[in-house]
């Protein structure tokens, strides 16, 4: 049995998403980061980062004592390697999966997340600083779409090439509009989200945990509540 510990954020998202893609049996353990349980003694024992999420599998594939995993990317691989699915056997198809969603973890995910601080949550409005990560988010987004109109997973064509890297990506790119990026003009980008968006495991990891009591309440709830209209 796996444990996740795990908030309402994309980043959350993705483990959740991941998990439920591949029917691996997991329990949930949320972290209320308004309390900072994610700086607690107990959980840095898991990540030393600090960050949601993170995983304890009791079984590793090796044997032994239970093995955590954190940083959101590296757990991803580790489940899809566990599982046998969600990376390509293909080792060319692997390896872009892999590279997509390593643009996800070194480029989307920062950039929006940058966004998101200066456009909604800074005391001070900063034009300068919200339009460099909204600029660079959308730039992002049109990369993406670039790929897409070319392939129809990031790995490449068909069900088997349905990855990590599509769960990564659209776990960030469905909440563009929070972060205040601009999402017009990008066809083969919402082709994709509303192909992932309907997979019956995507909604279930979405849901994933139920939310928790947060600094800023109301927008944080918001913020859950943005993504999850993009799901109806």
């Amino acid at each position: 049995m796996i444990t996740l510990y795990t908030s309402p954020t994309p980043n959350g998202w993705k483990a959740s998403i991941t998990l439920e893609e591949l029917g691996l049996p997991y329990t949930v353990h949320s972290i209320d980061l308004g309390k900072g349980q994610q700086k607690e003694p107990w959980f840095l024992e898991i990540n030393p980062n600090g960050r949601i999420p993170a995983i304890v599998d009791n079984a590793p594939p090796w044997g032994g004592p239970p093995h955590a995993v954190f940083e959101s990317g590296a757990l991803m691989i580790y489940l899809a390697d566990k599982a046998g699915r969600l990376l390509p056997s293909d080792p060319a198809a692997r390896s872009r999966a892999i590279q997509w969603l390593f643009f996800q973890v070194g480029g989307i995910g920062p950039m929006m997340g940058q966004a998101n601080v200066f456009f909604r949550y800074a005391p001070e409005k900063l034009p300068w600083a919200i339009d460099r990560y909204q600029r660079e988010s959308r730039r992002l987004l049109e990369v993406l779409d670039g790929r897409l109109s070319e392939v129809e997973w990031l790995a490449g064509e068909g069900e088997d090439h349905y990855s990590i890297a599509d769960i990564a990506c659209w776990s960030w790119t469905h909440t563009a509009r929070w972060s205040g990026v601009d999402v017009e003009g990008l066809p083969n980008l919402s082709r994709w989200h509303l192909a992932i968006k309907d997979r019956p495991a995507v909604r279930r990891g979405h849901d994933v945990p139920f939310p928790v009591t947060l600094p800023r309440d109301t927008e944080v709830q918001a913020f859950a509540r943005e993504g999850a209209k993009l799901l109806i």
